[in-house]
């Protein structure tokens, strides 16, 4: 903290900077009924998709992130930070972390660079640490980046996740700052809970399927999803955590100008803002376009909003995710005055819920 005359100054994480990153090919609902028992009738329904982005073959990860950070130091008017936060559950390697070769491509220097795994709730786990980091006196500037492949760990035949899921990255930069100032960030919340880490997860490929003896069906690689079970959790793991931090905040639900979450089903989004009280336009989404894109989701609905001029400067924004593990976030800040950039020229992403 710094002393201002009498008074004390707290100091946050301030938003300094935005962008978003979708690979080139755009797959339409109509483009997965040729390997899926399904329909774009079905899959719009169910879900609120049309379309979502997947990354070409040679292209992982880390490339998505590199373009997202790249544009995200742009947007900040940036070529340096103190540290680099990457959230992702699509390594490029099992070992070693991603972030450090990310941060190299980036021509970051030897700054710390570190993995986040908290799969769909990744970004606002980060962004809660990269607040840490800030607020602690650690790191003066932090980039932090949401990257992943998920398309990589799905079945392509599998009707259940096939559907939902795309790949893409985003990025922002976090600078020390006021807790007053427009992009402070004021509160977090944060939880877990482990005992239902099975209804989402990839069986094979880690330390727990490499410890046993029995052979692995190729199948095991891919995610595995119990998506009934799934919804109701994520209902209520995102409303109560979204009561909890305005709370903490002071807000009461009229004050929230936009309410920007994780875009992981329109119909979670639907029964969130519903049980929050929240009118329709002030619920955001852009699942529409670009799919669950899991850790990515929340930077590219962020940059979406902001380019397409429904997140303004000043805007009061309530934050949301929920993901495997379980974990579930939430976090308030007002908007900044930010040039947020994209690699679409015209993302098409703002619909009301």
């Amino acid at each position: 903290m710094t002393m201002c005359g009498c008074s004390v100054v707290k100091r946050a994480a301030i938003v300094a900077g935005m962008a978003a990153y979708v690979p080139s090919r755009a797959v339409k609902n109509s483009d997965l009924v040729v390997s899926i028992d399904t329909s774009d009738e079905w899959i719009r329904t169910r879900t609120g998709i049309e379309q979502r982005y997947m990354a070409g073959v040679g292209t992982s990860t880390s490339d998505l992130a590199v373009e997202a950070g790249r544009l995200a130091l742009t947007s900040a008017g940036v070529t340096s930070v103190d540290a680099l936060i990457l959230a992702t559950s699509t390594p490029d390697y099992t070992c070693p972390a991603t972030a450090p070769a990310v941060a190299a491509r980036l021509e970051l220097g030897t700054i710390a660079a570190f993995d986040l795994a908290a799969v769909c709730s990744g970004f606002l786990y980060g962004m809660a640490s990269a607040n840490a980091l800030i607020v602690s006196g650690m790191a003066e500037s932090v980039l932090l980046i949401g990257a992943d492949t998920f398309t990589r760990i799905v079945n392509p035949k599998d009707r259940g996740t096939a559907i939902i899921f795309g790949d893409g990255a985003g990025g922002m930069v976090l600078r020390a700052g006021s807790v007053h100032a427009r992009g402070g960030m004021f509160t977090f919340d944060m939880g877990a809970d482990g005992d239902h880490a099975h209804l989402f997860h990839t069986p094979a490929g880690g330390a727990r399927q490499r410890s046993a003896s029995n052979d692995v069906d190729p199948d095991d690689f891919f995610v595995v999803m119990q998506g009934r079970k799934l919804f109701q959790h994520a209902v209520n793991r995102i409303t109560s955590s979204c009561v909890s931090v305005l709370g903490k905040t002071g807000w009461g639900v009229s004050d929230v100008d936009l309410m920007v979450p994780h875009q992981a089903n329109l119909r979670i989004t639907n029964a969130v803002a519903g049980r929050l009280g929240l009118p329709a336009d002030r619920a955001y989404s852009n699942i529409a376009h670009v799919g669950n894109t899991a850790a990515a989701s929340l930077p590219i609905a962020l940059t979406d909003a902001a380019i397409s001029g429904r997140l303004k400067s000043g805007h009061r924004v309530l934050l949301a995710a929920f993901g495997a593990g379980l974990t579930w976030a939430s976090a308030t800040l007002t908007w900044p005055d930010v040039h947020a950039l994209s690699n679409r020229t015209n993302p098409q992403g703002e619909t009301d819920v």
